[in-house]
């Protein structure tokens, strides 16, 4: 069955829908479905993807290329509504082929949304493709409408006696047409309203957090700005503007154009037009020339028609997510309790590993999770909702449950609540998405609109699935692990799950998951994890479920509700246990060991050791290569020790710090000078990495890494600069080097290149380095959210060398051979990652200057490397199958 994956779209969560179409299209079973990508633009042009773009980082990255959306300044990368051109065949071509609704039924047979806010999830695409019977995923057109728009929702909860909170809305029309004086009396209503208590303020069809915010009342300023951003409009004053430096105002252009957190672009300045982040910034800043207007109301062309102002709950947060069982009737799933560090469950929090933790089920009796779920079921059927749901709310500290927030469709990515509380049952994600297609071929023929042909899919589906799976014993058998215990945790799990779901959603590799504790001493605790543990989305809980886990009474009766369902689309012999297993038994069970860890242990030949005394086949360089570029700063010594670029650096102890600190603060400023970099020599994803300023800001970055409390104070994780819930690590020695500037050069650029190594007939090792991405960093240095959170990070793959085809092409291969040189100096093997800046003058050689190298790059579902492999042809399965390929002819001696 050929399954049209729709995904993008128009709305401002289009980045979120583009990672879970994504996933979709990785997860999908291959021996039974043929997935087929249909990417939806910001302009509403149906897309048959090349599926190359699918593993682009975000939809700036490659739609609409540099070609279109090329301005004066590379910084800015753009959506499709800010380019001039004209659109035209060709345009589409790039990209794949541009099909039109009437077309659908010419590439897939079914429907799958991926589509999440306006257009996606309000009934409009469901309206397009029942209109031409093409059936879909999810709830139809009716409980769309009333599942994307709040204040209807809440009027509805209201009526049916569901406690909610208690709330109003305001119109944008009332909004803008009332005066200073109505708009005081509004607020002063509601502070008598609210009692002085906190607010939430929401735009209504927005989802991913955006546009809410909380705010006490009592502050009228407060109160009139917030209302305004919620209608995403934002007033720019001349006393600001003015004394923002360049780079200052580049920046604020960022954030206003901001889809997630600020307004988006177009944006309308008065009754003008803006179309691209460049011409913002020239047109603020040509009119506060004139010195007249002392503030310019930016308008986002995307708004919203109401907000939504409601009481602030307090609580315990938790979501649901509610399926039909073969009959139709809602099964509520084990709800899942939020613990966040902020009032918001917002965008970084909900999307980025590690940030929130996540309780399933929640942490209260079995009698109030009863309560919560029947009150689920009872929202999803008098809404009408159809196969799946997600509802959202709060259990507060008296025990009254309030729902909020009804959602048709949930975030799709590896670890959302979609998939997460799927597994609590015993469905890994590829089981429960065939379970989701199946059930919603019934709800669509149940709907009338054309059974017979619906029918006739579901016969064939049927068929398929009976005769799909093969007996597992013929598989060959890979153990992937992850975890650990770095600062890097949270990453390798999002790492080691993507690997673990691309290998099993192929149909030829049985897979299963190993998360690994770091015991001290080299020593290394092994436990096979059930998918329940798999999937919570954060590397503690999977830990201290591991250590002590309990059966769960009100899972069982869940489990024991949903048995129809797992009997059908489940393994019979599924275990929700744990099981600990040793190094030995590890090796009788695996045929290869898939290592998805990042920092130590990992990264630096330990466990290979261990591996390699077993003779067992892993992934990734040897034992005294990994050891070696571990540790950044003996990496780069050996590349300059043969001619290579690096930056000027120094390795400070603890023992050296505390010792001859005057010393060594002197030593820095005269041989590296201000500003300057300071990070671990061996934890990578940007932790810790901070730009230094001044010798004071050096010494709260030494104290802080050198600290013996693993506790961080708040007032120093804010002189940090630390977001909430990120980790600064505790360490005995770290590294400062110069800051890499572009010393003159015609173009500068920041890259990440990854390779993959092979045997050639002669049994030679042979590299084949990949087309490099240029990484853009918001802030000079790339952050956690740049590197792994959907939509955030700005990665050009191939990197821009030059605008100049031949020349870029000729920079291009230099830099690569540059690349592979340092992988041979450094002996590394299988795969890994290099990452270095570029100068590049307008006849000489570029110089490359290296920064890091990676034995076992992060493989999450939006990493480089994908894309890089991507352009040479291998899909994700495919480059993982390379790799796992490479480790087993080199155990066996090739």
């Amino acid at each position: 069955m050929r399954i049209g994956i729709l995904f993008g779209g128009k709305s401002r969560e289009r980045e979120i829908s583009f990672a879970g179409g994504r996933t979709v299209y990785d997860l999908l079973d291959k021996s039974v479905f043929e997935p087929v990508p249909i990417f939806i633009d910001s302009l509403g042009n149906f897309i048959l993807l090349d599926w190359q773009y699918l593993y682009k980082g975000s939809i700036r990255d490659f739609y609409p290329s540099d070609k279109y959306a090329k301005k004066k300044s590379p910084s800015f990368q753009v959506y499709v509504e800010s380019i001039t051109e004209d659109i035209d065949e060709d345009f589409f071509s790039q990209y794949g082929k541009q099909i039109h609704p009437h077309e659908f039924k010419d590439h897939f047979d079914f429907a799958f949304l991926a589509l999440h806010g306006p257009f996606g999830e309000d009934g409009s695409i469901q309206g397009i493709l029942s209109y031409y019977q093409i059936p879909f995923s999810g709830s139809g057109i009716l409980p769309s409408a009333i599942g994307i728009d709040k204040s209807v929702q809440k009027q509805l909860m209201a009526e049916m006696a569901v406690k909610c909170a208690k709330s109003e809305s305001i119109s944008r029309a009332q909004w803008e047409a009332s005066s200073k004086k109505e708009r005081f009396a509004r607020f002063e209503k509601l502070s008598q309203f609210y009692e002085n208590k906190k607010v939430v303020l929401k735009s209504v069809s927005q989802g991913s957090s955006i546009g809410v915010r909380i705010y006490p009342v009592w502050n009228y300023d407060t109160f009139t700005e917030s209302i305004d951003r919620c209608f995403f409009i934002e007033n720019v004053k001349r006393v600001d503007w003015e004394s923002c430096s360049y780079p200052e105002k580049v920046q604020f252009i960022h954030s206003i154009c901001d889809i997630n957190e600020g307004l988006g672009i177009p944006v309308y300045c008065g009754t003008e037009l803006i179309l691209h982040p460049d011409d913002l910034l020239t047109h603020i800043d040509q009119t506060f020339s004139s010195g007249a207007i002392e503030y310019i109301r930016l308008q986002s062309l995307q708004s919203d028609h109401h907000v939504l102002i409601e009481e602030f709950i307090a609580g315990k947060e938790f979501s649901c997510i509610v399926v039909e069982d073969l009959e139709g009737k809602p099964i509520a799933l084990p709800p899942t309790e939020i613990i966040k560090k902020t009032d918001i469950f917002n965008y970084r929090a909900k999307y980025l590993p590690g940030i929130s933790r996540k309780i399933t089920p929640i942490e209260v009796s079995e009698s109030k999770i009863d309560e919560i779920r029947r009150k689920c079921e009872m929202l999803y059927e008098q809404f009408h909702f159809d196969v799946y749901a997600r509802i959202d709310g709060m259990l507060t500290e008296d025990g009254t449950v309030f729902l909020n927030d009804p959602n048709t469709t949930s975030g799709m990515l590896p670890s959302s609540f979609f998939f997460h509380q799927a597994a609590e049952i015993g469905l890994s994600p590829t089981q429960f998405l065939s379970y989701i297609i199946s059930r919603s071929l019934e709800c669509r023929m149940n709907d009338g609109f054309f059974p017979h042909a619906i029918r006739k899919l579901i016969d064939q589906l049927e068929i398929k699935l009976e005769s799909a799976h093969i007996d597992s014993s013929s598989k060959p058998r890979v153990a992937v692990v992850m975890g650990g215990n770095s600062t890097e945790r949270h990453i390798s799990v999002e790492s080691g799950r993507n690997v673990f779901e691309k290998l099993s959603s192929s149909g030829t590799i049985e897979t299963f998951p190993v998360f690994l504790t770091d015991l001290g001493n080299e020593s290394f605790r092994f436990d096979m994890l059930p998918l329940n543990l798999m999937l919570k989305d954060n590397a503690d809980d999977i830990r201290e479920k591991v250590l002590s886990y309990k059966p769960s009474v009100i899972i069982d009766k869940i489990i024991e509700q949903a048995k129809e369902i797992t009997g059908a689309f489940g393994k019979s012999d599924y275990s929700f246990m744990p099981q600990q297993i040793t190094l030995d038994e590890l090796c009788q069970k695996a045929d290869f060991v898939f290592i998805a860890l990042h920092g130590r242990p990992g990264e630096d030949g330990a466990l290979q050791k261990q591996l390699e005394s077993k003779g067992m086949a892993y992934n990734g360089s040897g034992i005294l290569s990994s050891s070696t570029t571990i540790n950044k700063y003996v990496t780069n010594e050996i590349l300059s020790q043969h001619g290579m670029l690096i930056p000027a650096h120094l390795l400070i102890t603890r023992e050296q710090y505390y010792t001859e600190k005057d010393l060594i603060l002197e030593e820095i400023k005269s041989a590296i000078t201000y500003p300057l970099i300071a990070k671990p020599a061996d934890d990578g994803c940007s932790s810790a990495v901070k730009k230094i300023d001044t010798p004071e800001e050096l010494q709260l970055f030494a104290d802080s890494i050198f600290r013996r409390d693993y506790i961080l104070d708040e007032i120093t994780s804010g002189m940090l600069g630390l977001a909430p819930n990120e980790e600064f690590p505790q360490k005995d020695f770290f590294v400062v080097e110069e800051l890499v500037r572009p010393n003159g050069a015609d173009h500068f650029v920041e890259i990440t290149g990854g390779m993959l190594t092979q045997f050639n007939e002669k049994g030679e090792r042979i590299y084949e380095v990949f087309e490099a991405s240029e990484a853009l960093a918001s802030k000079g240095i790339l952050s956690l959210e740049e590197k792994f959170l959907a939509g955030e990070g700005q990665n050009i793959t191939p990197a821009r060398y030059s605008g100049e085809t031949s020349r870029n092409k000729e920079i291009s291969h230099l830099v690569k051979e540059e690349l592979e040189k340092a992988a041979k100096v450094l002996n590394v093997e299988g795969y890994c990652r290099i990452d270095a800046f570029v100068r590049i003058y307008n006849e000489a050689r570029p110089e490359v200057i290296f920064i890091e190298v990676n034995s076992l790059p992060g493989l999450t579902p939006a990493t480089c490397i994908f894309h890089q492999a991507a352009i040479n042809g291998y899909k994700p399965s495919q480059f993982l199958e390379k790799i796992i390929e490479y480790g087993q002819e080199k155990i066996a001696g090739r």
